[in-house]
């Protein structure tokens, strides 16, 4: 199939790199204008330039889908379908419109749970049990079209967002594959969503990762591994910040929460409102992410002092 492919980060690249392994012709890319990046603050190109670039792609950064000269380079490239996996800018109707076989997307969610941006995290954060991708033919409105497919995978005990996405990315981009060309032969029928058990996964927000210590272990635990890789939960220790990459749900005695219940070569174990956390992965502000043995090393700590306090 002749496409356009358009995404950014690196869970569209791996669907960008399949799609040309398995022999897609790819008449353009689109991507995200660069951005800074790192403590210089240079600008970075997205892992969909990389690749594309690599692969001496024709490539387009725009700043909006809008542009009606854009939306002409677009019906020029004579493509059957858009191919879109994490890009970042809105369809509007007139570039929906634009390809005989529709817009796909590539969703990281069994939807019509978790449309949005934050899927991934959503899901963790809501204890779900799995999650999975779902192939969908776009419309104006959010992740809302109809689905061609969905895979399944569990969320396990241990998964942060970066496992998942890692999985998802690597699963979205066998599913691309396997549905376009039942797609283009009309094999394969777009499914309506049901609007019953919709939810919605907003933007991520630095502030949603500031522990609450009163709340339940198990709440927690799922904030620390929905934030991981970023922006990381955190807390404050003798008044510094302080971020928690790794932690497990261990049994507590009562204490106000925030406590430090022992910290020992297996972790720093903290009292919740229920229950209590084992820290085993801590980084200080400035410093490295350490296993709990080395951060107890630059840093003792007793029981009875306090996080978060």
């Amino acid at each position: 199939m002749r496409i356009v492919f358009a995404g950014t980060p690196a869970f569209a690249a791996s669907a960008l790199q399949a799609l040309i392994g398995a022999g897609h012709e790819i008449a353009l890319v689109l991507t995200r204008p660069d951005r800074p990046a790192g403590r210089g603050l240079r600008l970075a190109a997205s892992e969909v330039k990389q690749l594309a670039e690599h692969a001496r792609l024709p490539l387009l950064q725009p700043q909006t889908l809008k542009d009606a000269q854009l939306q002409s380079r677009l019906h020029a490239a004579g493509a059957q379908s858009m191919v879109v996996a994490a890009y970042g800018l809105i369809l509007p109707r007139a570039v929906l419109d634009l390809f005989p076989a529709g817009c796909i997307n590539i969703h990281a969610s069994l939807l019509p749970r978790w449309r949005g941006a934050a899927p991934i995290q959503r899901a963790i954060l809501g204890g779900d049990s799995e999650t999975g991708i779902s192939i969908m033919r776009m419309e104006e409105g959010l992740d809302s079209g109809p689905v061609y497919l969905m895979r399944p995978i569990p969320i396990a005990a241990e998964d942060t967002a970066g496992t998942v996405h890692d999985k998802l990315a690597a699963l979205g981009a066998r599913c691309i594959v396997e549905a376009l060309p039942a797609i283009a032969e009309g094999t394969l029928e777009a499914v309506p969503q049901s609007e019953a058990g919709a939810t919605y996964a907003p933007k991520i927000t630095k502030d949603e990762a500031a522990i609450d210590w009163r709340r339940e272990a198990v709440e927690v635990d799922r904030q620390v591994r929905a934030f991981n890789p970023f922006p990381g939960a955190y807390s404050t220790l003798h008044d510094g910040p302080l971020k928690v990459w790794r932690a497990t749900v261990v049994p507590g005695s009562p204490a106000p929460p925030g406590t430090i219940l022992r910290a020992d070569a297996q972790g720093i174990v903290v009292a919740c409102g229920n229950g209590a956390l084992r820290a085993t992965e801590l980084q200080r502000a400035g410093g490295k992410r350490l296993a709990a043995t080395d951060f107890l090393r630059g840093l003792p700590l007793a029981a009875g002092e306090r996080f978060g306090a």
